[in-house]
């Protein structure tokens, strides 16, 4: 083999290495043209969605972070040492029909933060390790990650997305297209405030979205699915995990979510790899480019010998 073959060989594979290391978070490729009061959205629109079902039955939503890892609830695994029952739907559109762009991965291992006992105590967070890769495609691409300091203001307009009930005990319809209904951010001195008759507090890691008198909102099935609002350069970014509610859509009672910049830390130490909104991920690709510039570099440099 010619160097110029093997530049070129060298060249295609490194090009390869960096769009795999390099998978853009956030951004869809699909675009659009129950969850309470929502919608069905199109096949495609959320790519990071994913299904968590336990004897193959849908139990939670989650979201993919990375090519092994996926995002969801504390509480959808109330026994995290057994896991045997557990699937992982990636590209997954219909609950209850065929997904011809799905793939279907078994569940390795899960990380909850020390001292998690219920929803309501917070720490309502899962990081899921898969046992396979998942492969990305149009269907299957991960979300961006918060870092700390990411702001999410109040009114801010959010999304939800999942397969959850459409009212209180009353599931999904039909073949159960993705549903997904716009939320705005809820202050936390405005949640705590409307909470406050239940006797519920509104801890610093959680988040709220929703309305005050109600109408849409996230229900059961709904647990460990993504809340996710759009930055400013088009890029969606995560604000939350699917926590808890009293009742579903009820005035005065918003969604209860896990809040993700609580929660970097925990997740960059446990996967590293995943790619935070803002400066880590800048770092990221910058330091990915670095690497291909050198490996091209060093190429050039054995041509001219």
């Amino acid at each position: 083999m010619s160097l110029k073959t093997q530049f070129v060989a060298t060249l295609l594979g490194v090009t390869g290495f960096l769009a795999s290391y390099a998978q853009e978070c956030g951004r869809p490729t699909l675009q659009e043209n129950r969850i309470v009061g929502g919608m069905d959205a199109s096949d495609g629109a959320w790519p990071w969605q994913v299904s968590i079902q336990k004897d193959a039955g849908h139990v939670c939503g989650g979201s993919i972070i990375t090519e092994n890892w996926i995002l969801s609830a504390a509480h959808c695994f109330p026994n995290p040492s057994d896991l045997s029952s557990y699937t992982v739907y990636a590209g997954w559109y219909y609950l209850n029909n065929l997904n011809p762009h799905h793939s279907a991965h078994r569940v390795s291992d899960v990380v909850i933060p020390s001292g998690y006992v219920e929803p309501h105590s917070g720490k309502d967070v899962a990081l899921v390790r898969l046992s396979t890769a998942l492969t990305w495609s149009d269907w299957i691409r991960p979300v961006c990650l918060p870092a700390s300091g990411t702001l999410f203001p109040a009114s801010l307009q959010c999304y939800v997305t999942g397969w959850g009930n459409i009212r209180n005990s009353i599931p999904l319809p039909g073949v159960g297209p993705l549903q997904e209904v716009q939320v705005p951010i809820i202050s936390q001195a405005s949640c705590r405030a409307m909470y406050q008759m239940e006797q519920v507090d509104i801890l610093y890691d959680m988040i709220c979205a929703g309305y005050q008198e109600g109408g849409k909102d996230s229900c059961q099935g709904d647990s460990g699915g993504p809340l996710v609002c759009q930055m400013v350069n088009g890029t969606w970014v995560q604000a939350g995990v699917v926590s808890f509610g009293l009742g579903c859509a009820e005035a005065n009672q918003p969604g209860v979510y896990a809040r993700l910049t609580s929660y970097s830390s925990f997740i960059r130490d446990n996967v590293p790899e995943a790619q935070l909104y803002g400066r880590a991920h800048r770092q990221r690709l910058e330091g990915a480019a670095v690497v291909l510039l050198g490996c091209l570099s060093a190429m050039l440099v054995l041509l001219w010998l």
